[in-house]
């Protein structure tokens, strides 16, 4: 979705577990996924799909055999988990390079008690590579969730959907299909109208940005619904990709490519939970979230919103944070609704251009970006929201085939698909609101994020289109997929107001404890000349670059506005320099935006450099050079005869040819959020570095797009790497 400001650009963008640390396969179309997951233990109930095909190492190195879920008897059936050979470990690259080790064990995504067994893996070199960085680490136990058992929704709730359709007027209907911008949208047209959801584009909120401020104002369009002639209750949604980011005080957690990083199922489940809990606390129910997209590309401005540019961490990920929103650890509902978005390729586009065109077939186009749609499916998502991007010449918010007869019929979707931001009306300057409004329709979508029209001449488009253009029987089956999934959510029996026991809690330390393990398990060591780290906490230490001290590059987009904002604004986070003060007293930081002139009794330097906030196409690019600014610091820091650590945050890989000869150590730490102190845990070891990385690194423009299992692959750095101490 987009944010405020938008409107003139839309057009202009058209808008693992491994016996020797293998890295995942590509599944072909109609099969399993080739991912190397270790043999599950018991899970909570039915687990794991047929044996998956061989995994590969990038390199070198014998296959294990494919490891085979089981089940127990009793208890909740988990979601399908993914099961397949083991991959081979992966071999160092020639030169002088050494090789990574090999990548530490995935939990499966299965049911409660799942686990990961892989032994670990010897990184060893070829050709004239250097010694291997060492084992990958073993799997850890994990559980990505419970999914409650049966069809999605109940017979219950579908019934009960049943029941009120019937007594519905034509406008209460339509009403129920309106998600309005809350700029355009009182409580007093929620009642008269019957409006049954609201959202915030970014940076839009209420007067006072903080939980209670965000709470009174879901609370007054809650009792307006409720007051309502149907009394059906309001859902109201907002971009939420990292914690509940548009929230002052929130706790903001590591973007999904961070997460990805991790390969940790069990904490993605915990950082959902959380989510879904602060959400409860400021009555925002129907969260956008999270992106299940494949990232092909790293030219895409939404790369660090992806898990990966696997289909099985995409997969594997996403319903690990879907179980977390949607669902509490014994199954039951929490009351949030979570969104699996795109629909369908957006990570695919050609040249990642946002809302582009989708590359490839439709054997591609299913074996790789349909599959986390399944898996997302099978784990009761209650909604997808449909991508501007293209495939084939037709935009995917008017392509029946898919969203009706793909989604909806073969992957048997049960729930209601939203269009993103104002799609409808994008279709092209020849095709009017009213017939775009009505070519969705008709190809599946069933509830419409609306901001440039009036809820009376919405209401309008609807009464022109049916029966005439859009059958009566369409705006039925849209409106019955929106309650019953109201249904699911336990709506009808919630008292209709927030609980301010939860509004407390927004920010927590608790929370913020998990948001810093988190940043731990997401940094990956990309290099460690002499072992430079982990450092010694004594000083002086100098500290430089433009991302030390400035928690809105930490954090990155989608957090409080919908681009983002440099500086420290983001209240309640600790920036990198504040964590490293800590850590080695003030006294002892020696702190320049551009770097040391001079050493000043330092031996080391920290350089914080990386990407400035942005969100969706505002951050597609051509070019990812470091910025002459952030080589200069670099620079500086060698010049000052300091041994160098770069702490790079970006939202994807960047071009790192302009500082690698002068960095002793490189430390990827994507955007990981609010908890600074999350990033010197691992500079001076009080963590050790797990983190291995979701998206493969390339060493020039000219290899981008690059990802694993690519015929022609040679990477700086591959797809699971990570160095760790």
């Amino acid at each position: 979705m987009f944010g405020p400001g938008f409107a003139g650009l839309l057009l202009a963008f058209s808008s693992c577990s491994s016996s020797g640390g293998g890295s995942p396969g590509r599944a072909a179309s109609g099969g399993t996924s080739a991912i190397g997951i270790a043999s599950g233990g018991t899970g909570g109930g039915v687990v794991g799909s047929a044996t998956g095909g061989q995994g590969q190492g990038p390199a070198t190195g014998g296959s294990g055999s494919g490891g085979a879920a089981t089940s127990s008897s009793g208890g909740q059936p988990g979601p399908v988990g993914v099961d397949g050979a083991t991959g081979g470990g992966a071999a160092g690259d020639p030169g002088s390079r050494p090789g990574s080790g090999g990548a530490a064990g995935a939990p499966t995504a299965s049911g409660s008690g799942g686990r990961a067994g892989g032994a670990a893996g010897a990184g060893g070199p070829s050709g004239g590579g250097g010694t291997g960085a060492g084992a990958g680490a073993s799997g850890t136990a994990g559980t990505s969730g419970s999914t409650p058992s049966g069809p999605f929704p109940t017979q219950a709730c579908l019934d009960r959907a049943t029941t009120l359709l019937a007594q519905m007027t034509p406008t209460e209907k339509y009403a129920q299909m309106m998600q309005m911008e809350r700029a355009a949208l009182t409580p007093a047209l929620v009642t008269q109208y019957g409006i049954g959801s609201g959202f915030s584009q970014g940076g839009s909120g209420p007067a006072t940005n903080s939980a209670t401020g965000w709470a009174d104002m879901t609370d007054a369009y809650r009792k307006a619904a409720l007051a309502s002639r149907m009394k059906i209750p309001f859902l109201y949604g907002a971009d939420e990709v990292h914690g509940i980011g548009t929230v002052k005080g929130a706790t903001i957690f590591p973007h999904n490519i961070g997460l990805g990083a991790t390969r940790d199922v069990a904490l993605v489940n915990q950082i959902a939970q959380i989510t879904s809990s602060e959400a409860q606390g400021v009555g925002v129910d129907f969260l956008f979230s999270p992106v299940v997209a494949v990232a092909l590309n790293e030219r895409w401005g939404r790369t660090y919103e992806a898990f990966g540019e696997t289909t099985d961490l995409a997969s594997m990920m996403g319903v690990a944070m879907i179980n977390g929103i949607q669902f509490t650890p014994a199954g039951l509902a929490t009351g949030i609704l979570a969104n699996a978005k795109h629909y369908l390729g957006d990570g695919g586009t050609a040249n990642g251009a946002n809302g582009g065109l989708v590359s490839g077939d439709e054997a591609t186009l299913r074996a790789i970006h349909l599959t986390p749609y399944r898996a997302a499916v099978a784990a009761h998502v209650g909604s997808i929201m449909a991508s501007y991007s293209s495939w084939q010449g037709t935009k995917m918010h008017v392509n029946k085939a898919m969203l009706t007869d793909t989604l909806k019929g073969e992957l048997g979707f049960g729930g209601f698909v939203i269009s993103d931001f104002d799609a409808c009306f994008q279709l092209g300057t020849s095709v009017p609101n009213q017939t775009g409004l009505g070519q969705c329709i008709n190809a599946g979508v069933d509830m419409f994020m609306l901001f440039r029209v009036d809820i009376p001449t919405t209401l309008g488009y609807f009464a022109a289109l049916v029966p005439g253009t859009v059958p009566q029987s369409r705006i039925d089956d849209a409106v019955h997929r929106i309650l019953a999934v109201k249904c699911e959510l336990g709506l009808f029996q919630a008292t209709g107001v927030v609980d301010r026991t939860l509004t407390a809690q927004v920010g927590s330390d608790a929370h913020r404890m998990v948001a810093r393990r988190a940043v731990q398990e997401s940094l990956v060591v990309l290099k460690n000349d002499g072992n430079l780290l982990p450092l010694a906490k004594t000083g002086p230490i100098a500290l430089g670059g433009k991302s030390a001290d400035n928690t809105g590059n930490q954090c990155g987009g989608w957090t409080i506005t919908w681009q983002g904002t440099t500086g420290n604004g983001v209240t309640g986070a600790t920036s990198v320099k504040q964590a490293l003060e800590a850590v080695v007293g003030a006294s002892n930081v020696s702190y320049s935006l551009t770097g040391p002139t001079a050493a000043g009794g330092a031996s080391v330097g920290i350089a914080v450099i990386g990407e400035t906030p942005y969100a969706e196409g505002m951050g597609d690019r051509a070019d990812l050079s470091l910025a002459a600014a952030d080589v200069a610091v670099v620079q500086a820091m060698k010049a000052a005869g300091l041994k160098t650590v770069v702490v790079l945050m970006s939202g994807r890989p960047m071009l790192l040819d302009s500082i690698l000869p002068m960095a002793d150590a490189i430390v990827a730490a994507w955007l990981p959020g609010s908890e600074g102190a999350g990033v010197t845990d691992i500079l001076f070891g009080d963590a050790h570095p797990s983190g291995k990385l979701p998206q493969t690194w390339p060493r020039s423009m000219a290899q981008i797009p690059i990802n694993f299992g690519d015929a022609t692959y040679d990477p700086l750095y591959a797809y699971g790497y990570g160095l760790t101490y």
